[in-house]
């Protein structure tokens, strides 16, 4: 783990490096827009290819990327009733929690009288990205798919990479078939994006696209976006963790881990204006890391990807924080709600040493797909109101189209559009 003090020289030149936004590295934007060039140009075929390629899949015909729903639906005769049970206890907070967020229908009147409003309706058909590989993560089924069903969306395709012996987790399938999936692909990586927004014989375009995933699928949204809309860029997990001597060590490794464990690319920061309390920490950093299974990706994370910062003071903490913009904060300190209404970037914060992440990674309602990369400084966590699309409504009378035409008209006048006044003053004129 780097560690940084306030109290060295090059203090500032090295948080510096912790300030930054959302950007892909050239590597990584070369080899996407191959793909999705190639997906454009052979659909189906370049799928085949690329599943050989990168998730050493070998399907020899586009109709083996396809789930049956037979097997959606028996996927859970493999499963436990305490896992069944788990899967449900997170899919019903979810969707409570999307309760309170979608957005409602509405109308008033203007001040000229007329009647103005909004109406919300589900996208048609949508596509997310479910990750897979060494983790699947069927927790992001119900932090995906769950809300998507939850705004009433009609058609939810998934696209989720399979294991090289060409099945998928059936605890992921069965969480996609309770959850409401409505189509499932074993496609993964920049090509599962490009096939949901450019469409292939197998798979039918979808107007959004939604889901977590590595640099290259977070590249891959942001070269599609346009052609269909995006919801966010979440990509390698990242912890923050903003802790004074009030944290438990111990308890703080553990978050720390919990994330690193994600894959390589992780990042973990420790900032906090108590040196006992960081050199505590990595103690039992060193001493957990032992006893874990993702040894591998968990010791790349330590070695490229952990940073330990003192402090002098926790608004100094609390600056690095909006600076850096990570997934996650946890936030332990004495001083709780003076600091939290200052941290500004964060995908989702923490409060104190009860609240792990993980709970808000598996279970405690809002979704844990989030901004990382510095895209938080941008972009909110998803939300279920996403996945509905907004339309404005007007509707004017006689009475109120008297009353602003005049208004329209002058409006008109200034930026040189006639017809845009004509088109009022003609339902007024006789």
């Amino acid at each position: 783990m780097r560690n940084i003090s306030y109290q060295q020289k090059n203090f500032k030149a090295a948080i510096k490096k912790l300030s930054r936004r959302s950007q892909p590295l050239a590597e990584v934007e070369q080899t996407v827009a191959q793909v999705i060039a190639r997906v454009k140009k052979d659909g189906d075929k370049a799928l085949l290819t690329f599943g050989r390629k990168f998730d050493r899949v070998n399907f020899r015909k586009a109709s083996d990327l396809k789930v049956a729903v037979a097997n959606l639906k028996a996927a859970g005769n493999s499963l436990s009733s305490k896992e069944k049970r788990a899967i449900a206890a997170s899919r019903k907070n979810v969707t409570a929690f999307a309760s309170h967020s979608l957005r409602k229908n509405w109308t008033a009147e203007n001040t000229q009288g007329a009647k103005v409003g909004e109406v919300f309706q589900p996208f048609e058909r949508v596509g997310i990205y479910v990750p897979g590989g060494t983790a699947p993560l069927i927790s992001t089924v119900n932090m995906t798919v769950a809300l998507a069903r939850a705004a009433g969306v009609p058609e939810i395709v998934v696209c989720t990479p399979p294991a090289p012996d060409g099945t998928i987790n059936p605890a992921l399938l069965y969480a996609l078939h309770q959850a409401g999936a409505t189509e499932v692909y074993k496609v993964g990586g920049a090509q599962a994006l490009s096939a949901m927004a450019i469409g292939t014989r197998t798979i039918a375009p979808v107007v959004k696209v939604f889901g977590p995933g590595n640099s290259y699928v977070v590249e891959a949204k942001r070269q599609l976006f346009g052609l269909v809309a995006v919801d966010l860029l979440p990509g390698p997990s990242e912890i923050l963790v903003l802790c004074d001597s009030s944290a438990k060590p111990a308890w703080i490794a553990t978050d720390l881990l919990a994330q690193a464990e994600h894959g390589p690319d992780s990042v973990m920061i420790l900032v906090s204006d108590c040196k006992k309390t960081l050199a505590a920490v990595q103690v039992e950093v060193e001493k957990q890391v032992q006893t874990l299974k993702r040894q591998r990706p968990l010791r790349e994370v330590l070695k490229t990807g952990a940073t330990s910062v003192l402090v002098k003071s926790m608004e100094d903490g609390v600056q690095i924080a909006n600076d850096f913009a990570p997934e996650h904060v946890l936030l332990i300190s004495r001083r709780e709600k003076s600091l939290l209404p200052k941290i500004k970037t964060a995908g989702a914060i923490f409060l104190g040493n009860y609240s792990p992440v993980a709970v808000g990674d598996f279970l405690a309602g809002p979704s844990h797909e989030l901004p990382t990369g510095g895209a938080g400084k941008s972009f909110p966590g998803l939300t279920v109101d996403q996945f509905q699309r907004r339309t404005s409504v007007v509707k004017l009378d006689r009475a109120s189209m008297e009353k602003s035409a005049p208004i329209v008209a002058k409006f008109a006048e200034m930026e040189g559009l006639d017809a845009h006044g004509r088109s009022a003053t003609i339902r007024t004129d006789g």
